[in-house]
């Protein structure tokens, strides 16, 4: 399926919602890629614990606080996603206007709401 999407911040705890996003969007028969802090699998998703320069990613979803976030800028930038969804707790202007100023477009958004209501 298209729109294959980067879990960006994704957490082995089932309770975390980076966890239930990757299941979701499984369950919705997208292409899931994972990068966390620690490796492991969710499902049938590896997690990454190493930056890799990931072919054709339609879709970064955040689940990384804005202060995390900088030190990836420049590596997500590079991805060239189609776009980047800013789930709650990651809103960051200051990367709005990275991506804005790279042509890549951002949502503010719930990954897990866009999904249950087929806005995805």
């Amino acid at each position: 399926m298209s729109k294959k999407t980067l879990v960006f911040g994704a957490s082995l705890k089932p309770s975390r919602y980076s966890n239930f996003a990757i299941a979701r969007l499984l369950a919705h028969d997208y292409e899931v890629v994972a990068y966390g802090m620690k490796q492991g699998r969710v499902s049938s998703v590896e997690i990454d614990d190493e930056l890799i320069a990931y072919k054709n990613i339609h879709t970064v979803t955040l689940y990384l606080n804005p202060s995390r976030q900088v030190a990836y800028y420049e590596y997500l930038v590079a991805l060239n996603p189609n776009r980047v969804i800013f789930n709650p707790g990651t809103e960051n202007p200051e990367f709005y206007q990275i991506l804005e100023a790279n042509n890549i477009a951002y949502e503010v958004a719930c990954t897990l709401v866009l999904l249950t209501t087929n806005q995805y």
